[in-house]
């Protein structure tokens, strides 16, 4: 699983031209790179506050908010995409961040 080309495909708004897409090298940066989103949009919203925590609920608030969110992770075993949806990536981020919390 862990070196997977990943696209993460989002739509931000109702506005179909907050559709974008952003692609990483494994499973594991793709849940870094949501992580990292979430993480802008509260420093953007609290640019006075240096040191921003947050728990789980809230990045789940986060993902769930979006208009759009799914993952294509390659498979080399059929050499194509496989889908996956928001639940997944809700619990892969959460898998991520506690193995993260672990080391």
């Amino acid at each position: 699983m862990a070196n997977r080309h990943t696209i993460i495909l989002m739509q931000t708004s109702q506005n179909r031209a907050t559709r974008t897409f952003m692609d990483f090298d494994s499973i594991s940066q793709a849940m870094d790179g949501i992580c990292g989103l979430y993480e802008r949009k509260l420093k953007e919203l609290n640019p006075t506050i240096r040191n921003i925590t947050y728990d789980i609920a809230d990045l789940y608030n986060f993902i769930d908010g979006l208009t759009d969110l799914s993952a294509l992770i390659y498979d080399h075993s059929i050499q194509a995409y496989l889908p996956y949806d928001r639940q997944w990536i809700k619990e892969r981020t959460f898998k991520h961040l506690k193995k993260l919390a672990s080391h």
